[in-house]
Formats: structure tokens, sequence, C-alpha cells
């Protein structure tokens, strides 16, 4: 079963590195106006909007160790700004 979440979760981080890699190129296409050459105006605009679209999905999907590790923290720190926020009324 480990070995399965292993292959899943590897295969996961693969496809999360091409949809970075596909929004590091079209910002890459951007910074350097080659983008007018393939697209007008419009269809960049569309085409950047689902690269970094698809790139933060993937990143929810299947997130990095480390930010696996960091998650709980920024939770935490969420719940407690909510109390803080909301205190409880009695």
């Amino acid at each position: 079963m480990i070995t399965a979440v292993r292959k899943w979760e590897r295969l996961a981080l693969k496809w999360r590195a091409l949809a970075e890699r596909r929004r590091a190129h079209h910002l890459d296409l951007y910074k350097s106006g080659r983008w007018k050459h393939y697209y007008t105006d419009e269809e960049f605009l569309v085409e950047m909007s689902k690269a970094v679209a698809m790139a933060e999905r993937w990143a929810k999907i299947a997130p990095l160790p480390e930010e696996r590790e960091a998650a709980p923290v920024r939770v935490a720190a969420s719940v407690e700004r909510q109390a803080v926020d909301q205190p409880y009324a009695a």
C-alpha cells in the first residue's frame, strides 16, 4: 500500500513540475515579448491565465514535502487569528 502511495505521489509531483514549467515558459514569453509572434493579446491572456491556474491547482493537489510540513503551522495561525477576530460570546 505504501509503495502505491509513493508511486502516485511521484506521479502527481511530475504533473506539478510540468504545470510549473508551463507557467514559467509563458512568463518567459511575456518578458521577452516573443508571445506576440504566436498569440493575439486575448489569446495570450487566456493561455497565461490557464497556465497560472493549472500550476496553482497542482500545487494544492501535490504539495512538496516542505510545504506539507509547514501547512499545520499556517492552519494553526489561521485558527488563532479567527479566535482573536471572533471572540467567544457567552
